[in-house]
């Protein structure tokens, strides 16, 4: 249901190559997961969901952050793209200390 939902969803975004993320990444998701249940079993697969939310979260940060700098500061997209990283890794350590470190 999910990734019938990103499909719907990237048919809606222009344009198609971008929406190419939306419909492929939950499909890729749910392959890692399904592999990683096979080959290392359900703790570790579990453990792998949890990081690609904190990693989805993180970038939503990231994302949020490089449009409101675009928009509103009217800075060059390759600058912010590059300038922002480390608020992108400084969301994923801060994330991964708080709730994945155990």
């Amino acid at each position: 249901m999910v990734v019938s939902a990103f499909a719907i969803f990237a048919d809606v975004v222009k344009p198609k190559t971008f929406a190419g993320l939306f419909s492929a990444a939950p499909s890729v998701a749910l392959a890692t997961l399904g592999l990683a249940v096979a080959s290392k079993g359900h703790e570790y697969a579990a453990l792998e969901g949890r990081s690609m939310i904190a990693g989805a979260i993180a970038f939503l940060v990231y994302a949020s952050c490089a449009k409101l700098m675009v928009m509103h500061c009217k800075i060059g997209a390759g600058l912010v793209t590059l300038g922002l990283l480390p608020v992108w890794g400084g969301v994923s350590f801060l994330i991964w200390f708080l709730w994945l470190r155990s």
